[in-house]
């Protein structure tokens, strides 16, 4: 991990220390993503049964998880984690219901009835990635709000396993939350299908959820087509950012910073601290711990990116944290929340010593599908609202118009839309007339 004194740093140092890993949209990348796409779209099912077998090396007879399997996978699974996974669940869908969009109305002049109302997309794919590892938290942070938000047909992609089968945890995950209907698919070809549409997948009005480079290329290119698919946010490697003053524990930092680390090697977690000591024992715990996790090597790719940052005071610790905008946003001093006012940009927040990132990714009840890559500086994580869409209402009385219509009509007239003005000053005369 490299170090740096922030005061001793000039401009164009400062955006060196917080440069996140290179986003690859290589040509290659971009053109085999665009190749992928148009083959779903023209030969449909048949494309996506031959982009399986090339990519997954499995042959599939159906692209669709039967009732058969979801039962089989019930059972393979220890009713501990089916419990956990139930826990989970409910932890999310409280916290999405109490934050889900209200309906409004307002009468903004008597006779001025405005109003919001809220309308389910109709369909919505998401996408549960199962690379280095199988995600079941993902399909239940996907799931619940969708099921809240009240979308009628929700459907999920998962990568097939090579022994035939999705993962078992997350086909239990997406029943769970009331997921319609699931398929064995993974990569950008799933991204085509639920973006498109075919025989078997059905087009999808937006998709969710995070995936890797391929994945990540073709959600930026479905959102980018007029006939495509919109999409839930931009997406980068996973990230955090811990603020520590002194006395934080190193043995925590560490775990939390190694724990964002493990994710890929294109991750990147940085500390920043006002104390020089607290970031050589970091330094040190880092090197330990790493030593005795499984996925080292994935870890260790990752804190050659990473960074131990020093800077004068803990005010200047959060001006740095909002200016790299993290994913996750830890903070481990003696009063964490009386810095939390100052933070504008993070994807969410975890304060003081036992609130540990993980938590987040799996059942505290917040959502972990966050944007990354700097996007929380415009970009807020998945919710209820995300499978939305609010629709405004306007009702007037006669009495309405008389108040606010010549206030319209003037505007238009400033614009130079005549016609705009008159739609409302023919109405305004018609009630002068029959008065």
């Amino acid at each position: 991990m490299k170090r740096y004194v922030w005061s001793s740093l000039d401009e164009a140092a400062r955006i060196g220390a917080l440069a996140r890993p290179a986003q690859s949209r290589a040509a290659s990348l971009r053109d085999g993503v665009e190749t992928i796409l148009a083959d779903v779209r023209a030969h449909g099912d048949a494309a996506l049964r031959e982009l399986t077998s090339r990519y997954d090396g499995v042959s599939l007879d159906a692209l669709e998880v039967s009732e058969a399997e979801f039962a089989d996978a019930q059972s393979r699974l220890s009713d501990e984690l089916k419990a956990a996974i139930v826990e989970a669940a409910g932890r999310i869908e409280s916290f999405h219901r109490a934050g889900a969009p209200q309906p409004v109305v307002v009468e903004t002049a008597p006779g001025v009835r405005v109003e919001r109302v809220l309308r389910a997309m109709d369909r919505v794919g998401l996408y549960v990635p199962a690379g280095g590892a199988p995600l079941p938290s993902t399909a239940l942070m996907l799931g619940v709000p969708a099921a809240i938000a009240g979308c009628p047909e929700v459907v999920l992609c998962t990568p097939i396993q090579s022994d035939g089968r999705c993962d078992d945890a997350v086909l239990f995950a997406a029943r769970s939350t009331g997921v319609h209907r699931v398929f064995k698919l993974g990569g950008a070809q799933a991204v085509a299908a639920m973006a498109y549409g075919t025989a078997t997948v059905p087009r999808c009005a937006k998709i969710f959820g995070p995936g890797n480079a391929w994945v990540t290329e073709a959600k930026l290119q479905v959102a980018g087509d007029p006939d495509g698919a919109a999409i839930d946010m931009p997406a980068g490697p996973s990230e955090v950012l811990v603020i520590a003053d002194a006395g934080a524990s190193p043995v925590f930092i560490a775990a939390d910073l190694l724990s964002q680390a493990e994710h890929g090697p294109d991750s990147q977690v940085l500390l920043v601290s006002p104390s020089a000591s607290l970031i050589d024992r970091v330094a040190d715990e880092v090197a330990r711990q790493l030593a005795q996790l499984p996925r080292a090597a994935v870890a260790a790719q990752a804190l050659a990116s990473s960074r131990l940052i020093e800077v004068a005071d803990l005010d200047q610790a959060v001006q740095v944290s909002n200016r790299y905008a993290p994913e996750h946003l830890i903070i481990q001093t003696a009063d964490p929340r009386a810095l939390l006012t100052s933070v504008t940009s993070a994807g969410s927040v975890f304060l003081g010593a036992w609130t540990p990132e993980s938590v987040g990714d799996y059942c505290s009840g917040s959502n972990h599908v966050l944007p990354t890559y700097g996007y929380a500086r415009s970009y807020s994580g998945v919710s209820v609202a995300s499978y939305q869409k609010q629709i405004t209402v306007q009702e007037l009385s006669e009495e309405g118009l008389r108040n606010i219509g010549p206030c319209a009509a003037t505007l238009a007239a400033a614009e130079r839309l005549e016609a705009h003005r008159r739609a409302v000053t023919l109405r305004l005369a018609e009630m002068e007339a029959r008065a």
